[in-house]
């Protein structure tokens, strides 16, 4: 279990704790919300599992220690954010006619990143897409909604994961 919660005066960012071991992370725009909806920004006030994941094997080839599915992220790999699409909330292969979120960015916060279920069996209109645990930006900047973490942190977290490994996001 992952535990996330935002640190005190600071809603964008949080502390996550893995059995004693605790890191810093960046939240959503929005700090922690219980009614999530989306392009609000906020992290789901939830918890949720790890499904799979997906990275860069040119930028983070440390991915493939770990117990969880990983797929490495091409050049036609996109994730659809657009509610009323038959593939909202799911990979899609672009060029994609909806509004769709790049997976392989220049940023290199998706290097790793891990498909956590929000909102994925059943899928809801609206409810929110692409919630995902990946690499943070430098001071742990806000998130669209993800939990994210330095490279770092994530090398050393990706060896303990497995699809049964829970992120449970608390006030």
């Amino acid at each position: 279990m992952l535990t996330v919660h935002a640190r005190p005066g600071k809603p964008q960012q949080g502390l996550l704790r893995a059995g004693k071991l605790v890191f810093p992370c960046a939240l959503g725009r929005g700090g922690i919300v219980s009614a999530k909806r989306e392009g609000d920004g906020g992290t789901p006030l939830a918890t949720m599992r790890i499904l799979s994941g997906y990275f860069r094997n040119d930028h983070f080839a440390g991915a493939r220690r770990t117990r969880l599915a990983m797929t490495t992220i091409g050049p036609d790999l996109g994730w659809c954010e657009v509610p009323d699409d038959r593939n909202y909330n799911r990979p899609v292969r672009i060029p994609y006619g909806a509004s769709h979120e790049r997976m392989r960015r220049d940023d290199r916060l998706y290097d790793v990143c891990l498909v956590l279920d929000w909102n994925i069996r059943p899928r809801l209109r609206g409810r929110g897409s692409a919630i995902f645990f990946h690499l943070a930006r430098p001071g742990y900047t806000p998130t669209q909604g993800c939990v994210a973490v330095s490279e770092r942190t994530m090398a050393r977290l990706l060896p303990l994961l497995s699809a049964r490994t829970m992120v449970k996001v608390v006030r």
